[in-house]
């Protein structure tokens, strides 16, 4: 083991040793040791990020631009190393990790972009003489609270439109993937960023994150995770008065009707509901199936499942490399339990596996037989499970893909123009696919859901100024 890696607070690296990052597709393999920050180094960057605010949100589009430009161009020059590192760190397959790590250089350049575009109204009056000017100004100190399941690509959409807007950030990272967050910091800290404008604080969630929701200095949070920590993150804000945005999971349906494309079909399937070990927030783990199709469907996933390749993420040849963590494992396996407990029939996988090292390894399970009543279809999993619910016709669908707690996804596969626009206006998803995998957006438009899934104004692209961003109106009477 050679890395070890501080936290950067007002400009310095600092801390002592605290926590190991294993490879979940070889435990026997240390990524790294991380520093782990404690209450007070919380308290003292947000001190920073505090003292660094008022220069930073005044200072010139051109500079931010040229900070977040060059943050980009190094992560795309290194997206073989960064890719592999997170591959290592979280488990994803590798073409997976380098493609996160592209997307993450595409979000960088897309805010040093919107550094130039920022934009404000000038209306007139309804009293004589008088301008009315309508401009966007920083929000202040933001917090940013990321999940592991997408170590770069989340903390990336978060801060480059934090950065872009003129804000300053104290960053808390999943404790499970530090090497990719630390790295878009040291990126970014050598880049140009002025001290206490960006501020990494590694450590516990119960300890940090706490510091944190307990601080009157936050002027923003943005969180992504659970929908239980998501909810003392609301709660918290609520009593600072400060602006939050949650993003918090989802229990996806994939539609496919009688008329679908059957190799299309299984395709968006498997995508949406294994790539990535099923630990996306935009899963597709509910198929929601009608009857003509059902058989021929089921049939043909199972077929194509029985050909994955699952094995160490580094392994070119893998398609599903391991579940993240032991931890991660256990849910898996208890939710596949209670699927056949439930009496849902488990068709295909659902047990550990054994490869050359030691990891985290579990065949992709899929149920069928099962119904939109059962908890594996109203809980989120997070893993590489998925349960076929079988349904009349497209009325039914549409009802069972709606009947849930969650609404961030969902999708369709059907040749039917009519029922793919009527699936568009009417699912209950802040997001909706044809003949798409439900897990797969684009950097440059709005990601989030409704419901149980998110809270607050819509993340990536233009629209994340609603939440980076405050709006001043000025009146200024001539004479």
């Amino acid at each position: 083991m050679s890395l070890f890696r501080k936290n950067l607070i007002d400009g310095e690296w600092v801390g002592e040793a605290g926590s190991r990052n294993i490879n979940p597709s070889n435990t026997g393999d240390v990524v790294g040791e991380y520093a782990s920050a404690g209450a007070e180094q919380a308290k003292q960057a947000i001190a920073a990020a505090k003292a660094a605010f008022p220069a930073w949100s005044r200072s010139a589009p051109l500079v931010r631009h040229a900070v977040l430009k060059k943050a980009s161009d190094e992560i795309m020059a290194r997206k073989d190393e960064i890719g592999r590192a997170l591959s290592s760190e979280e488990g994803k397959r590798l073409s997976e990790g380098i493609g996160e790590t592209i997307r993450a250089a595409q979000i960088f350049d897309f805010f040093a972009g919107e550094t130039l575009r920022l934009s404000g109204e000038l209306v007139p009056s309804v009293r004589p003489g008088v301008g009315v000017e309508i401009t966007r100004e920083a929000v202040g100190v933001v917090g940013i609270i990321t999940p592991w399941n997408f170590p770069i690509a989340i903390p990336t959409w978060k801060i480059a439109p934090a950065l872009a807007h003129g804000n300053t950030i104290v960053f808390k990272p999943a404790e499970l993937v530090p090497e990719s967050a630390w790295t878009i910091v040291d990126i970014l800290h050598r880049a140009g960023l002025p001290k206490g404008v960006l501020n990494l604080v590694m450590g516990k969630g119960s300890v940090v994150g706490q510091a944190m929701l307990d601080s009157p200095d936050l002027n923003a949070i943005t969180f992504t995770g659970s929908v239980g920590t998501g909810k003392r993150v609301a709660a918290a804000s609520v009593e600072h008065m400060r602006k939050f945005q949650l993003e918090m999971g989802g229990k996806n349906p994939m539609v496919v009707l009688d008329d679908a494309d059957l190799a299309t079909a299984v395709e968006c399937a498997i995508n949406g509901a294994y790539f990535s070990t099923g630990q996306r927030c935009t899963a597709s783990s509910r198929l929601v199936v009608t009857e003509g199709i059902h058989d021929r469907f089921v049939a043909a996933l199972k077929e194509r499942l029985e050909k994955l390749v699952i094995g160490d993420a580094l392994d070119t040849k893998t398609q599903i490399g391991p579940v993240v963590d032991a931890s991660q494992l256990k849910q898996d396996e208890d939710y596949i339990a209670i699927g056949s407990q439930e009496g849902a029939n488990l068709a295909f996988g659902g047990e550990r596996l054994d490869r050359e090292t030691p990891g985290f390894y579990l065949r992709p399970a899929l149920f069928t037989e099962s119904t939109n009543a059962m908890r594996i279809s109203r809980e989120e999993i997070f893993g590489p499970v998925a349960n076929v619910i079988r349904v009349k016709d497209y009325d039914e669908a549409l009802a069972v893909a709606n009947d849930t707690p969650f609404g961030l996804t969902s999708g369709i596969c059907t040749s039917s123009l009519k029922h793919a626009t009527h699936f568009r206006r009417n699912s209950e998803a802040g997001m909706v696919m044809v003949n798409l995998p439900t897990a797969g957006v684009d950097f440059h438009v709005p990601f989030g859901g409704r419901k149980g899934s998110s809270y607050g104004p819509r993340e990536q692209g233009r629209y994340a100024a609603e939440f980076y961003t405050t709006v001043k109106t000025a009146y200024t009477f001539a004479g």
